[in-house]
């Protein structure tokens, strides 16, 4: 007996022209065995959706759920590589990268097919749906500088030179850091020349950071002092590992950033997918996300206890962080990250 998941991979391969709506409906009530395939990150993020999406999903309508576990540039050149023709159901991706995704008719725009949807905050409905807010700023150890972080350009303080890890690109802590730059020091998504010129100014760096991990282990060791990071995790690891980082609240404003849930193009399990988000941007999965790793909730019907707001993004201050145009930055990416490898991480 052919499983359900193997005859919808025959009918797409067999022929690609058939329209999604006929493969979408035929599979469209879920049934018991049916697998939904999951593209996520790891460690925390796996075990909190584990708990709070996968076990109720899985109680109510008998299916399965398969994890595709790894970094998002996997992820995304697998999906791009599938298009019109889907292993994933959901896919994992960052604010920019989502957005350009629904663009390439990779993954689907968000819809209120999701019930949630409709509680969204407005940062989060582009490209897919925002399931965590966590912004990106300046982190450093306030034992190695002479005043606060208060701005940007304190990056350029020469008190910090030797001792910065700066963020590979086009990592969204990268992009982040690239973007910044810009802005701040005259130009912007489509005059990109100066924010290379400035941040060269910056070397030597004491490290290109490629992962949290790793950049954390610099702090730990004094490798680096000063770094440009996710905030909501750094502060989770100021408060459990290092007492000594602070998390900098730039008078520029800090980088948007979200995790972003995608459903795909044509996906084989399209209600399960549904449900599944929906169910990530419920009140238990949101506020799991919000007391293990400080990432604000994207929706605005999920009360946060009076202990956790202050380390959280509002959705005040969701609307004040800074955003930029994506499409650009994709447009460039290719370019930029040669230029990036050559003028900064050389």
């Amino acid at each position: 007996m052919i499983s359900r998941r193997a005859f919808g991979k025959l009918v797409l391969g067999a022929g690609a022209t058939a329209p999604v709506w006929f493969t979408r409906n035929a599979i469209s009530a879920p049934k018991p065995g049916d697998e939904l395939v999951v593209g996520i990150w790891g460690g925390i993020q796996e075990r909190i959706v584990r708990e709070y999406c996968e076990k109720p999903l899985v109680r109510r309508f008998g299916c399965k759920v398969s994890f595709v576990l790894g970094g998002t540039p996997e992820r995304r050149a697998r999906a791009y590589a599938e298009r019109g023709r889907p292993s994933f159901d959901i896919i994992y991706l960052n604010v920019f990268e989502s957005r350009q995704a629904v663009k390439d008719g990779v993954t689907q725009p968000p819809s209120p097919a999701v019930p949630q949807y409709a509680h969204l905050v407005d940062v989060a409905r582009l490209g897919g749906y925002g399931v965590a807010i966590n912004p990106i700023t300046i982190i450093y150890n306030r034992k190695r500088g002479r005043a606060p972080i208060t701005s940007w350009k304190d990056l350029w303080n020469p008190e910090w030179r030797g001792r910065i890890a700066w963020p590979a690109f086009p990592a969204a802590e990268g992009a982040a850091a690239l973007l910044m730059s810009a802005k701040i020091w005259g130009g912007n998504e489509n005059d990109i020349d100066v924010a290379f010129r400035k941040i060269r100014e910056l070397k030597p760096f004491a490290a290109i950071s490629s992962s949290q991990d790793e950049l954390y282990q610099m702090f730990d060791t004094g490798v680096c002092d000063i770094a440009i990071e996710f905030g909501s995790l750094s502060l989770k690891y100021a408060e459990t590992r290092n007492a000594d980082l602070m998390i900098a609240k730039p008078k520029e404003g800090q980088a948007a950033a979200l995790n972003v849930a995608c459903i795909t193009a044509g996906a084989p399990n399209q209600k399960l997918a549904e449900e599944w988000i929906n169910l990530h941007l419920s009140g238990p999965c949101q506020l799991a996300y919000a007391r293990e790793m400080y990432y604000s909730p994207t929706v605005d019907d999920v009360p946060v206890p009076a202990e956790l707001k202050p380390k959280l993004v509002g959705s005040v201050e969701a609307a004040q962080l800074v955003d930029f145009d994506w499409t650009s930055v994709i447009h460039n990416q290719r370019a930029w990250t040669t230029r990036f490898n050559r003028e900064i991480a050389s």
